[in-house]
């Protein structure tokens, strides 16, 4: 190796050492990759872990899905012994599928294939909420029967939708407003139709099927049950399966002592035969063992209502009625267990119908059922009155007014004008009976005391008669015109046209009116103050004192304070009565009250005495009736009536 080369490797060594020295870190780089290298190193350090629990995790997850495996092949073979074939239809997720018209929306529950809960799209609760006539997992809706020796319940097994979305709406043409309208688009135009299938299988071929099918414009849903091959299943020995239809009633009214709670009640229809209904006051249930046609869920202005095809063989209903102090949303639970036919061959299907709708008379009388008697309209004597006089005249009212207000207005009217025959014969046997008063007077004193008290009666009865007077011609108008007077009484409590309808001060015309809430409740009369009640009494009081005949509180002298004393008790009363009801009596009473000061002011009690006196020189005309009744009586009780001079 020459020079030249050493000392080129000289140089080249002296230029890395200089270089290594030049570059060589610092203490502090040092010291910040060292941290680098063991944050790296922790990094790793923890990402091993958290594998490693991942890993142990995934185990234990796999353990226990293999463990809920078991379990429910475990629980699932229980149910399956338990239910036999039908104990596969027990696991499932409950899904809901709505169908809905222009009226109602139902929402239904693939766990039994069961209607979940029933909306009336044109109507609100008293609180502006949505109408549900019932809803929730409380329901119950399904089938009892049993198949190889086990109890089975439809409504806690999942059934399965047969094709259709999840929400069906039936459209139609557009329907013109209002009750009359409506009535006749349903019969004349129905529109479209829609239906919902759920299918709870048990093996292929072998299944129970349900059916709902909504038309437009209708509150009638069909329900058609479909059972395929369930001979095979169900026992022989059953003749009949039974169809268990249960619900909490929600409260939809204003809370009133005597509103909603009073007419909440279930009825039910025999085939061929009478409505009637369990206790409308408590608690109560019923073994129909005869046919039954339909059973209704009646509140007071809406019902739900199941009606066979065919007449059901019997029933057993029952109703558990709530307090409002205990349960202020539900007024009380319906339950109806129906009995339906099941002959046991390879194919069976039972018609069935559902009305969800309101207590409106035409309305239900159009299906030709008897339902409308589901609307109570008083006892056998009131009852057609309100059928065939006031709704038909208050509908007729209907089709030119809108105001509710106007429409008792001139129904009050149109009814004192009929009615103004009787009145006016009322009122002149009234002023007859006193223009003979100073007579009646002498006889009073004549047969003074108890013991002559049948002395006295004859003697006044032989005045009436010879003076031409019929002491029964004042009462025989009012007792005619007192079916009317109470079927008004039946009639607006019951109105559900009057339902969220306002006048004047009263919001609602179909529950009270109130002025004044009170901090506190009287007993009988409540917490509020009605105007219309107040108003009903007052003038009540008045037509009392301008109609009191002088006969009447001299012959007995406690009517007079029971005259007054009954509209103070009215005001107790209708004081929890719907506002239209006080009002109709409030106008009935003014016009009363005018119809006596214009009776008053063509009548004269001065020729009507002198008519009297000249009667009374006329032969004596043949006994009534009534009078020959009045001598039967007095001599049965051993009193002799005076011998004729």
């Amino acid at each position: 190796m020459d020079r030249k080369s050493i000392i080129g490797i000289v140089l080249i060594f002296v230029i890395l050492v200089v270089f290594s020295l030049i570059n060589q870190p610092s203490k502090e780089e040092v010291e910040a990759a060292k941290q680098r290298r063991d944050s790296i190193a922790q990094v790793e350090a923890q990402q091993a872990l958290e594998l490693q629990k991942m890993q142990e995790q995934q185990e234990l997850q796999n353990a226990a899905m293999e463990t809920d495996t078991a379990a429910q092949n475990q629980m699932m073979q229980q149910k399956v012994e338990e239910l036999g074939a039908f104990g596969t239809a027990t696991a499932g997720t409950e899904e809901f599928t709505t169908l809905e018209n222009n009226q109602v929306k139902i929402t239904f529950s693939n766990k039994g294939g069961r209607i979940y809960s029933v909306e009336l799209k044109d109507y609100e609760r008293y609180d502006s909420t949505k109408l549900v006539l019932f809803d929730g997992p409380a329901t119950k809706f399904g089938l009892n029967f049993f198949a190889q020796n086990r109890s089975i319940s439809t409504d806690n097994l999942f059934f399965k939708q047969v094709g259709g979305a999840k929400n069906v709406v039936v459209n139609g043409p557009e329907v013109p407003k209002g009750d009359e309208g409506r009535i006749k688009f349903n019969a004349e135009n129905p529109g479209g139709k829609e239906s919902v299938t759920f299918r709870l299988e048990v093996a292929p071929g072998d299944f129970i099927e349900y059916t709902y099918t909504l038309s437009y414009n209708s509150f009638l849903v069909g329900f058609d049950v479909n059972m395929q091959g369930m001979n095979s299943y169900i026992s022989r020995n059953q003749s009949y399966l039974n169809f268990n239809w249960a619900f909490d009633v929600p409260r939809q009214e204003h809370y009133s002592r005597f509103g909603e709670d009073r007419y909440t009640y279930m009825t039910y229809k025999f085939f061929e035969d009478e409505v009637d209904n369990l206790d409308k006051n408590k608690s109560d249930e019923e073994n129909l063992s005869t046919s039954v046609k339909w059973i209704g869920f009646k509140q007071l202005f809406f019902n739900s209502t199941i009606i066979g095809d065919q007449p059901f063989p019997n029933a057993q209903v029952r109703q558990e009625k709530y307090d409002y102090e205990d349960n202020n949303f539900y007024l009380g639970n319906f339950n109806a267990d129906i009995a339906i036919p099941f002959n046991g061959t390879q194919n069976e299907k039972v018609g069935i119908k559902f009305y969800f709708g309101p207590n409106h008379y035409q309305t239900l009388k159009q299906y030709g059922l008897d339902m409308e008697r589901q609307i109570d309209l008083g006892y056998a004597i009131v009852r057609p009155v309100n059928r065939y006089v006031i709704i038909p005249v208050f509908n007729w009212l209907r089709r030119s007014i809108d105001n509710f207000g106007i429409i008792i207005l001139l129904l009050t009217l149109m009814i004192k004008v009929v009615l103004f025959p009787f009145t006016y014969k009322s009122y002149m046997s009234q002023a007859k009976m006193r223009a003979l008063k100073p007579e009646v007077d002498e006889i009073n004193a004549k047969f003074p005391g108890q013991e002559k008290a049948m002395e006295k009666q004859q003697a006044t009865m032989a005045l009436y008669r010879k003076a031409g007077v019929n002491p029964m011609g004042g009462c025989l108008p009012m007792v005619l015109q007192m079916p009317i007077l109470f079927a008004m009484f039946f009639f607006f409590p019951t109105s559900i046209e009057l339902r969220g309808e306002s006048f004047l001060w009263a919001t609602d015309l179909s529950t009270y009116d109130s002025i004044l809430n009170l901090p506190f409740s009287i007993p009988i009369y409540g917490d509020h103050v009605s105007l219309f009640c107040l108003l009903m009494t007052v003038t009540t009081i008045i037509s009392t004192k301008l109609n009191q005949s002088a006969t009447t509180s001299q012959g007995m002298p406690g009517m007079q304070t029971m005259m007054y004393m009954m509209p103070v008790m009215f005001l107790f009363l209708l004081n929890n009565y719907p506002s239209g009801l006080s009002y109709y009596y409030f106008l009935a009473n003014l016009i009363t009250i005018g119809q006596t000061y214009l009776i008053r002011s063509f009548v004269d009690d001065e020729k009507i005495r002198a008519q009297l006196q000249a009667n009374k020189k006329k032969p004596a005309k043949k006994q009534s009736n009534f009078q020959k009744r009045l001598e039967e009586m007095a001599k049965q009780r051993g009193v002799q009536t005076p011998k004729k001079k």
